[in-house]
């Protein structure tokens, strides 16, 4: 587990308590002696103890022994740590698991794609889902283990579902990351205007053209982890939000949350992308506006207000329809 952060390390926990060999990396040295000492994480993730079995070092250490890797990082460290683990010796059969929760700079790229560029297609998959870390490792939690290899994502729900957690299977890893980007923007949203959220069919649409499943935007991944983050109150999307809605400048409002919050960054290379790609998104880009500073609240909440929904007809949008079809008629022969 590269990255000792709130979610990374409860899912090195959760990795632990399933009986798997697992090693939780730090950026420093002194990090990962404070932890080993400690036995806690008090900055990320305070009260819960760190299994003995769980090993921790710092990632200088190299992954050149996993069979694994999994990827707790800001999306925009993602390419850097991609090329450091070519060059540091990860194995050729090692598989790439990204936790990421944003869009790749500088294209806005999902996180997979970026990790398929460099390993390979049966080597990487991500995790999604309505987990916070706290609750994951005190109550359960819901997640979703997506990858265009069924054995990838068959093996990494099985070890979660040892944990203790619920652990769904998709083949749809693109549809997955797609939908936490944009639930993150609409958890931002909700937490700006308290009463007003994202128009889903902005993302959804795009996130069709790029191969998305609609069961993905609507399942777990989707509106599941939508739900949560919009209405926890530990959600540091939904806090950074509130905060926007304080004036409080975005730059300063990581600083403020104690955290790194994706949807920050995320929303503009979703917004540029949405729009490269050709369809209608004011609300996302006001939204990205609104972050940048070059939009005042109350005319964010007014757009939101005032934004016409898109017109999908009677029968509703290509991909509800596909699914409805889907459901009724059962999955199209093979």
């Amino acid at each position: 587990m590269i990255g000792a952060g709130s979610f990374g390390t409860a899912i090195a926990v959760l990795l632990a308590r399933a009986g798997v060999r697992a090693t939780l990396q730090t950026r420093t040295s002194e990090q990962a002696a404070a932890l080993a000492e400690s036995r806690e994480n008090h900055a990320y993730l305070p009260g819960v103890e760190l299994p003995a079995a769980l090993g921790i070092e710092p990632v200088s250490s190299g992954v050149s022994r996993a069979d694994y890797v999994f990827l707790a990082i800001p999306s925009t460290a993602l390419r850097e740590v991609s090329g450091e683990l070519v060059a540091g010796g990860l194995g050729r059969r090692a598989t790439t698991v990204s936790l990421c929760k944003g869009l790749v700079p500088p294209d806005g790229a999902t996180a997979t794609t970026v990790l398929r560029g460099h390993f390979g297609t049966h080597r990487t998959a991500c995790i999604g889902g309505p987990a916070h870390a706290q609750e994951m490792v005190h109550h359960g939690a819901a997640l979703v283990a997506a990858s265009l290899d069924d054995g990838v994502a068959e093996g990494l729900a099985a070890i979660f579902t040892r944990s203790g957690v619920v652990c769904e299977i998709s083949g749809d890893p693109i549809g997955v990351e797609l939908a936490a980007v944009a639930k993150n923007a609409a958890a931002l949203a909700a937490g700006a205007t308290e009463a007003q959220g994202l128009n889903a069919a902005e993302v959804w649409r795009y996130a069709e053209a790029n191969g998305a499943g609609p069961e993905s935007m609507i399942g777990l991944a989707g509106a599941g982890d939508l739900v949560a983050t919009a209405l926890a109150p530990l959600s540091r999307n939904r806090r950074a939000g509130e905060l926007l809605a304080q004036g409080i400048p975005a730059a300063e409002i990581e600083r403020q949350v104690g955290q790194a919050v994706e949807a920050l960054e995320s929303v503009r290379l979703l917004a540029q992308a949405v729009e490269r790609a050709g369809f209608p998104a004011p609300v996302t880009g006001g939204l990205s506006r609104l972050i940048s500073g070059e939009l005042p609240i109350e005319e964010w909440i007014a757009l939101v207000r005032t934004t016409v929904p898109m017109r999908t007809g009677r029968r509703g949008p290509a991909w509800w329809r596909r699914l409805r079809s889907r459901r009724v008629n059962g999955p199209p022969p093979a």
